[in-house]
């Protein structure tokens, strides 16, 4: 995606608004003691009714849950009182990826977090030129973050995103790091800070959940339905993730547990590991993905 063409550009310019759209209608939908499944739901069903599909499944990571818990099928979580709800979607069209976030808060002691990250995402977007070292730009969100007394979460990034990619080649971190990379002209990048509180240990770890799926390649698998599943989620999905929400009535219902597991096993498909805050501590997110253009950025969400 070096330089992109008209059609390309006006492609991502409408993945981006109705992402943007999306973003606004969910912020105000999310509410204390509601199934998380409703909100992946009317998020996913709002971008498909404004003409992109998602480029990823909703996400809704609550409190120290920093990212990655999408709903199962038949969920039956919901969310917490006095949560901070980081609601993450992508979209695309014709593949062209854009990705936002935004936290929720219903605890009157974390709001100054969440703007937090907020302001560590716009002094990003004001900052960011062709050819900026992403070392200075993480360097920029990790003081803006720490000059209001808290904590970037040091390894959570924000990533170049492509045709039919959500991460595509470059990182962005939020702290200050040693790389020679260099954000290009005509390259799209999501920017988005992940803030703490002071006394966490500002890391994520991996949990021994997964509700995230991604295809990785065709695989000799024996079983006929883990055959026909994996036809489906590479001419759906291609290289997007999915989550088994999306997978219903491909195949037989008591056929459908052993089939999955089979393309998990021979890794024809890989899992997302939902990220937690190592101690345990909330953390907000604040997300936009911008186009890089002569004189700095376009906002595309």
């Amino acid at each position: 995606m070096k330089s992109l063409d008209e059609e390309a550009f006006k492609k991502l310019r409408l993945s981006g608004k109705i992402l943007r759209e999306t973003r606004e209608e969910i912020k105000n939908f999310v509410r204390e003691n509601m199934p998380i499944i409703e909100v992946c739901e009317k998020a996913e069903g709002l971008i498909r009714r404004k003409g992109g599909k998602p480029a990823f499944p909703c996400n809704v990571s609550i409190n120290e849950v920093a990212a990655h818990y999408t709903s199962p099928p038949n969920d039956k979580k919901t969310i917490p009182e006095g949560a901070i709800v980081k609601v993450d979607i992508g979209a695309h069209v014709d593949g062209y990826v854009t990705d936002t976030a935004v936290s929720v808060c219903f605890n009157s002691e974390l709001k100054d977090m969440v703007e937090t990250a907020e302001k560590a995402l716009k002094k990003a977007i004001e900052t960011i030129y062709p050819e900026m070292p992403t070392s200075r730009l993480g360097s920029l969100i990790e003081q803006t973050i720490k000059s209001h007394g808290y904590r970037p979460v040091s390894n959570l990034t924000g990533h170049q995103v492509g045709r039919y990619l959500v991460h595509a080649g470059t990182s962005l971190p939020n702290v200050a790091h040693i790389s020679f990379t260099k954000v290009k002209v005509g390259e799209a990048y999501a920017i988005e800070p992940f803030v703490t509180v002071q006394n966490a240990a500002g890391k994520v770890e991996n949990s021994t959940e997964a509700t995230i799926f991604r295809f990785l390649k065709q695989k000799p698998v024996k079983n006929p339905h883990a055959k026909r599943l994996l036809k489906y989620i590479e001419e759906n999905f291609r290289t997007l993730p999915f989550t088994e929400r999306w997978l219903q009535g491909v195949v037989p219902k008591e056929a459908y547990r052993d089939a999955f597991r089979e393309l998990l096993t021979s890794k024809a498909i890989m899992s997302y590991p939902v990220f937690i805050e190592a101690s345990g501590k909330p953390v907000a997110q604040a997300e936009h993905t911008v186009l890089i253009v002569e004189d700095g950025c376009l906002v595309l969400t």
